[in-house]
């Protein structure tokens, strides 16, 4: 089971949706579902507000139980029991703005998972605690610990002992890019732009 977290409000993209922005010709999630779909069983849309802009995608959209855009654990959550419905026992997260994500995340975070219980994807020694592998089981404890305020990811997944699993950054064209590179700024999509169009070139080289 996997969910594309995109419940937040996308400020430093000036209110425009990360989800949606135009990358190379198509909406960014278009990017990120065609790398993660073929990884998961099953496929669905952590987002809020009206889930009619996502129906392109033909997902199920699913909003956060908590109100108030409480944050990336929330979405977890709505995912989490979203999975629960679905009998699954784990679930794969990862973030609307990371166009690059590996094509073995799931496999490799499956493998790590196996013995600690979940698994968290790190790149040049910073961890990404939303692109994760996520025991079904912790939903009851998470949603405990959202009604105490918790809202740190990073928290929360070092109190659940998750094992972290590195991912070594590749190359375009004779640059270095991070698998889990963010877009969070009109800036950042502008170099996200260039280095797709040069992903693309250097697909079709080979």
């Amino acid at each position: 089971m996997g969910v594309v977290l995109a419940g937040g409000r996308s400020q430093r993209m000036g209110g425009r949706e990360k989800a949606l922005a135009d990358l190379a010709g198509r909406p960014m999630l278009a990017h990120i579902l065609a790398r993660f779909a073929p990884q998961v069983s099953r496929l669905a849309i952590n987002a809020n507000g009206d889930p009619a802009r996502f129906a392109a995608f033909g997902l199920p959209v699913i909003a956060d139980q908590i109100p108030d855009f409480p944050g990336p654990l929330a979405g977890v959550l709505a995912g989490l029991r979203w999975a629960s419905g679905c009998a699954a026992t784990h679930m794969a997260t990862v973030s609307s703005d990371a166009p690059f994500i590996p094509l073995d995340l799931v496999s490799r975070l499956a493998r790590a998972s196996a013995e600690a219980g979940g698994a968290v994807a790190r790149s040049a020694g910073r961890v990404h605690p939303v692109v994760a592998l996520w025991p079904v089981g912790i939903a009851d404890r998470l949603e405990q610990a959202l009604a105490t305020g918790e809202r740190r990811v990073h928290r929360w997944v070092e109190t659940e002992g998750m094992t972290t699993v590195d991912f070594t950054p590749f190359e375009i064209d004779g640059r270095t890019v991070d698998p889990f590179l963010n877009v969070n700024t009109p800036e950042e999509l502008a170099e996200a732009e260039t280095l797709m169009q040069l992903f693309e070139r250097q697909r079709e080289r080979a």
